[in-house]
């Protein structure tokens, strides 16, 4: 079984907007992966937030969803108390929603990467101490 793909807003906005400086290697990554990739919904929030104004990001972002390229796999009702303790643990990290919630599907999907450009998931940890493995442009 293919390794599970959850993925970030970051470079979700980047293959939408080409002008985004990630926008040439998130697509090299984008095309090296099996579909579909994984995400959550505080992760389409924020990418359609950071697309508003980007004619047709936000069409296409729905797109992702509706053909299947993106899959919805969480439900922050069920494991509100998980991400919740995330956040507390991370208070001193800028720990948005959207990221606790992809830490905490890290832990319910353990044969997956996080597709980010996010650095600090390089120090957030699964399960209390494990790393999380990443596709991430090198620091």
């Amino acid at each position: 079984m293919a390794a599970s793909v959850v993925l970030d807003a970051g470079p979700l906005v980047a293959l939408l907007d080409r002008n985004d400086p990630h926008h040439a290697w998130a697509h090299a990554q984008a095309d090296q992966l099996i579909e579909p990739m994984i995400t959550c919904e505080a992760v389409l929030s924020e990418s359609a937030f950071l697309l508003d104004g980007i004619d047709p990001g936000y069409l296409r972002l729905n797109s992702f969803v509706r053909e299947g390229f993106l899959r919805l796999a969480f439900d922050l009702d069920d494991h509100f108390a998980a991400v919740a303790a995330l956040m507390a643990k991370y208070h001193d990290t800028p720990l948005s929603l959207a990221d606790a919630c992809l830490v905490r599907m890290t832990e319910l999907h353990s044969n997956c990467r996080v597709f980010t450009l996010d650095s600090d998931f390089r120090r957030y940890r699964r399960h209390g101490r494990q790393t999380i493995p990443l596709i991430c442009p090198a620091a």
